[in-house]
């Protein structure tokens, strides 16, 4: 992905940012999650201090009451919207944090991994030359979880339609019937993923077990 460039109009992260001279980190490229109530997001940290981040955002995000960042790790920061501007954004962070844990996100909740965005959207999977209903749990650039009915085999290829996705080929990774685990034959890229992804969760398709940490 390419370099995403400082808007002229940007302003700083915080007052107290500056007041303190808290020293300022470039983020480049790291993925990591906007909740909103919930609801889920993708996005990329960019300049960040003790007191506040500006990161990269793919839609405007919608009214809300709570506003967490996630990170990889799965550590997860209350934080508030001080400004916004285009593809853009400024946030404070309720509580000061240690810059490093955000730099160096190996150690925390879950080992590091790609980031999943959990969802409750109905689909269709194709296997076996017959079609049956299942749910997507949660998506990521290379795979999805889902809850499917149908008996699945290790490996098999299996195609996922949506009304609101392109169509999905993927394999069966892993499976925990009812659950399984796919893995897709062609990767989303991040910002493909943010831009199909976040109209769902501005829909409200995501169910209420957004609001617990991944299992």
């Amino acid at each position: 992905m390419g370099e995403f460039h400082q808007p002229e109009d940007w302003e700083p992260l915080t007052d107290e940012a500056e007041a303190r001279g808290a020293p300022r980190f470039t983020l480049l490229l790291r993925t990591a999650k906007l909740i909103a109530d919930g609801r889920e997001f993708l996005c990329i940290l960019r300049d960040a201090s003790a007191t506040g981040i500006k990161v990269r955002v793919f839609h405007p995000l919608p009214e809300h009451h709570r506003l967490e960042l996630e990170l990889g790790n799965g550590d997860r920061h209350p934080i508030e919207l001080v400004w916004d501007s285009d593809d853009h954004a400024g946030f404070r962070f309720i509580e000061e944090i240690e810059v490093r844990k955000l730099i160096d996100d190996s150690h925390g909740a879950f080992p590091k991994r790609q980031l999943r965005l959990r969802i409750t959207l109905a689909a269709m999977i194709h296997s076996g030359g017959a079609a049956a209903p299942i749910v997507l749990r949660d998506i990521s650039q290379q795979g999805a979880c889902i809850e499917c009915d149908k008996w699945l085999l290790v490996n098999e290829l299996v195609r996922i339609d949506t009304e609101v996705l392109p169509p999905i080929y993927a394999k069966v990774r892993w499976r925990s019937q009812p659950r399984y685990g796919l893995v897709f034959e062609h990767p989303f890229r991040l910002d493909e993923l943010a831009r199909l992804s976040g109209p769902l969760q501005l829909l409200g398709e995501a169910g209420p077990e957004q609001h617990a940490q991944a299992s």
